[in-house]
């Protein structure tokens, strides 16, 4: 992340952390369990393995998200949720909300797709 003078609004923070295609999905996902790279790519159908590896070492970067490696053959790595992380788990549940509204308000139907863990 950019040095605080950067910064004329503190929404652009959380945009630079949180912000993306990928991080808030990323984040939602990691705020149910601990998953390891294959079972987010899964989750994240759309996502190339580079985008993900990219968007995983930034907010591990960001000190939202945790990398556990453990010496096995083959190597198994799990990403979790930092307690900063989990600090923005409120957002996420809020985004959920709205989206599910908006569905509802614009297509007339009772939606519930946000609670995929």
């Amino acid at each position: 992340m950019a040095d605080i003078e950067n910064y004329r609004c503190t929404v652009s923070v959380t945009l630079d952390v949180i912000g993306g295609k990928w991080k808030p999905l990323i984040l939602w996902h990691l705020s149910f369990k601990t998953l390891r790279f294959s079972q987010l790519q899964r989750r994240l159908a759309k996502v190339t393995q580079k985008m993900l590896t990219q968007q995983l070492r930034e907010l591990e970067a960001d000190g939202m998200v945790h990398r556990q490696v453990y010496a096995e053959v083959p190597p198994r790595v799990e990403y979790s949720l930092t307690e900063q992380g989990q600090s923005v788990v409120p957002i996420l549940e809020l985004m959920c909300q709205w989206g599910k509204d908006y569905l509802q308000t614009t297509t007339g139907e009772d939606v519930s797709i946000c609670q995929i863990g």
